[in-house]
């Protein structure tokens, strides 16, 4: 599990039609907007949630630390069946996708209780919104990109928008880009494929290459990169101007 961070950025967002609340257990601290206060119900589904997936790790320690996919057992949890699937099409290790998947998760419990539902834990976003929702894209306090671009999601379906980082934050990355964001149906795929194709990216030449990569992922709608001054966008994502 990674170290807690200070999350600053919840500062910046612009919901007025949603009711904010948050919910913590140890690493996992959630920002959660919705139509009422759910903080009740999305506690306890958290607190199921890592209960199960920390009872599989004391089973199945190579869960925790691989950094290749891991194939997770029929009796394992559904969080840790669905991160495993998740790793297994990105080329990861299970834990890249767990803010993900246990986004999905939380989702899912409250989305029976209110028809808007959006997730922020550690910088990975699950969406459900009957309205169109822009996320904001942070690349570091030097970016010249940061907080004057986002992603504009449609409404009327679920998103998953997950960030990867070389130069910002404490998540694990093999690359050098400072913000690799990913959308996808899946959050916990969208947090998995942030991990891969940011491990990817290490110059600007590369960026080129990523987003030529990334056409044949079907499991995403889109990719964007920033390096530095350079920034690169592929897929059926509509970026707009802050």
């Amino acid at each position: 599990m990674t170290e807690y961070v200070e999350r600053w950025y919840r500062k910046c967002t612009r919901a007025p039609d949603l009711v904010p609340f948050s919910v913590q257990i140890k690493e996992s601290d959630l920002f959660i907007l919705a139509q009422k206060n759910l903080e009740d119900l999305a506690y306890k589904r958290l607190e199921k949630e890592r209960n199960n997936l920390e009872a599989y790790l004391r089973y199945d320690p190579d869960f925790l630390h691989s950094l290749v996919p891991v194939t997770a057992p029929p009796f394992a949890p559904p969080v840790c069946q669905m991160m495993a699937e998740a790793a297994k099409k990105a080329g990861v290790g299970p834990m890249a996708s767990v803010a993900g998947a246990i986004n999905e998760m939380v989702g899912e419990e409250l989305r029976q209780e209110s028809q808007e539902v959006i997730i922020e834990n550690g910088g990975d976003l699950l969406v459900f919104s009957q309205e169109a929702r822009v996320v904001a894209v942070y690349a570091g306090e030097d970016s010249p990109f940061s907080f004057r671009i986002g992603i504009k999601l449609s409404p009327g379906k679920k998103w998953g928008v997950a960030t990867s980082s070389g130069t910002v934050g404490y998540s694990l990355s093999f690359g050098k880009a400072d913000a690799v964001v990913v959308v996808a149906e899946s959050s916990a795929v969208a947090d998995a494929w942030a991990t891969s194709l940011a491990n990817r990216v290490r110059e600007k030449e590369d960026i080129k290459k990523v987003l030529e990569f990334s056409r044949q992922i079907t499991d995403i709608q889109g990719i964007l990169i920033i390096l530095g001054k350079f920034l690169g966008v592929e897929g059926n994502i509509q970026i707009e101007k802050l």
